[in-house]
């Protein structure tokens, strides 16, 4: 009898079994197997602020994980073999749509998963520069409004799924309706205290259109989507320009790029930087913005103070 180096059959059910062991060890830190399972179903959503939204929908009856982790940059995101071992075995996949991800079909298209598209019935402002000229804005959740619009469509999703709790889902997004009410409401109230010529948000990231309809504040940004090219001369000097002829005191940028390039409308135009705001990405639980309500109340309460002159 050959024995080589698997030996016996005995020996090569131990082997097979220490194999399946680190395979599944593996695919544990790559988010393929999840070994705290509690028996709930699974919501899978795209990034972390539409998991924020989930989870204060879904209570205690689902289980909600975001795809992107924390600090990701979700326009040019690409799934890694965890992520679609992760999807495979969800119930339900939320992502945001209007062009957002722009991996997501692709990422779906072989997987047996119903999907729901938050934004759907949401009015998209369409974005007014450069290539992307015609499209919609896909960052419709950065407006109160449009977030209980995705509330709703969460409800729906959620008592498809899972029609046992739909009195649940319908009860908990009520509540936190009401409480994205009131954000909206700080918003507008933060942005009156400046003077009306003071009312301008210039950004990075043509991000913050729905926020700034909301509040009343006329937009400007270097670039309208975040792309592998970025901040041309000439999008950078149409910035400054717009900041030295408004008298803009202060400009900002997003938390998942980089500043550099406002730092240089800074130096040029002497408006100060106002600080760092928030998007596509919540912060960890004992940073700046753990939850979307802390986004927004961040970024209206960094915005207000910034253009009001007060120091940091």
């Amino acid at each position: 009898m050959r024995v080589g180096f698997y030996g016996s059959s005995a020996r090569r059910r131990v082997l097979a079994v220490c194999v399946l062991g680190v395979i599944a060890f593996a695919l544990s830190a790559c988010g393929g197997i999840t070994p705290d399972d509690d028996g709930k179903k699974v919501v899978l959503t795209t990034f972390t602020v539409l998991a924020d939204m989930a989870r204060n929908v879904a209570g205690e009856h689902l289980r909600v994980e975001s795809i992107t982790k924390v600090g990701a940059e979700i326009h040019g995101y690409e799934p890694t073999p965890g992520d679609i071992k992760k999807a495979a075995k969800a119930d339900l996949i939320l992502d945001n749509g209007l062009n957002l991800e722009a991996w997501f079909s692709q990422f779906v298209a072989d997987l047996e998963v119903p999907h729901a598209v938050v934004s759907e019935g949401v009015a998209p402002m369409d974005i007014s520069e450069d290539a992307y000229r015609g499209k919609p804005n896909p960052h419709a959740w950065m407006s109160p409004v449009n977030a209980q619009i995705y509330v709703d469509n969460m409800v729906r999703a959620f008592t498809d799924l899972d029609p046992e709790h739909a009195e649940a889902y319908r009860a908990n997004g009520d509540a936190y309706k009401t409480r994205l009410g009131a954000v909206r409401d700080d918003l507008v109230a933060a942005v009156n205290t400046l003077p009306a010529g003071q009312r301008a948000l210039v950004t990075c990231e043509g991000a913050f259109s729905y926020l700034a309809r909301d509040a009343g504040l006329t937009e400007k940004y270097i670039w309208p989507v975040n792309a592998e090219q970025q901040a041309t001369p000439q999008q950078i000097g149409s910035t400054i320009d717009f900041v030295r002829q408004r008298g803009v005191p202060a400009v900002f940028c997003e938390s998942t790029v980089s500043d550099a390039p406002m730092q240089r409308v800074v130096e040029a135009s002497g408006a100060r930087f106002g600080g760092v705001l928030y998007v596509d990405s919540l912060s960890e639980a004992d940073g700046p913005v753990p939850t979307y309500l802390d986004l927004i109340r961040h970024d209206a309460n960094t915005i207000a103070t910034a253009l009001a002159g007060v120091p940091r």
